[in-house]
């Protein structure tokens, strides 16, 4: 846990620095992101499951594929909001199947390095929707969980054009699962975004 608090905390100065320094950097890459500027995007990539896998001779693995489609809005050059949906897969354990999805609401800070490449952080909340199902003698609560948890990510963005570009992200969620606390259910993604 003070791992992951450090963690947290790290990400949280890395963007509150990045967004504070965005103000040096080529005005150009300003007008991508100007006030009311809006983008949807869809990402696919790896999810990693921070779970344990019980007790017994049971397969288990603990990654599946990910997809995330989501859309934003940016009310100042550097400050936005985004909404979106991320369905985080379904691993083999405990002689059953653990699968997530949630809906995520970030605020988003960004900082323009060049003309065409900027970075940003994410900071906010997913609704999260889990479902377990498990062997007996596993040792690992079989049922369906819900409920808000903590969400952040840090990513990259190279612009091809004003309208298009090409985004590398990484996310962290913390999701409720059944016999359990929140646990960390994390995703490495690529994707495009597109603004109008």
């Amino acid at each position: 846990m003070k791992l992951t608090n450090r963690s947290f905390s790290a990400a949280i100065l890395s963007v509150a620095a990045i967004t504070a320094a965005a103000g040096a950097h080529a005005q150009s890459n300003y007008a991508l992101y100007s006030p009311g500027a809006s983008y949807a995007g869809l990402n696919l990539g790896s999810s990693n499951y921070s779970l344990g896998s019980g007790i017994g001779p049971f397969a288990s693995d603990d990654t599946d594929t990910v997809y995330n489609i989501y859309t934003g809005t940016f009310f100042t050059p550097n400050f936005g909001f985004e909404l979106g949906y991320t369905n985080f897969g379904k691993i083999q354990r405990a002689g059953g199947n653990t699968k997530a999805e949630g809906i995520n609401l970030s605020l988003v800070g960004r900082a323009p390095i060049t003309q065409s490449f900027n970075i940003f952080g994410k900071l906010g909340t997913t609704y999260g929707r889990t479902d377990v199902s498990a062997l007996p003698g596993s040792r690992i609560t079989s049922g369906k969980e819900n409920g808000f948890g903590v969400s952040y990510g840090i990513g990259a963005e190279y612009s091809f054009n004003p309208q298009l570009s090409a985004v590398l992200q990484y996310d962290e969620h913390k999701l409720k699962f059944a016999g359990d606390g929140r646990d960390r259910v994390n995703a490495t993604t690529v994707g495009l975004r597109y603004r109008f």
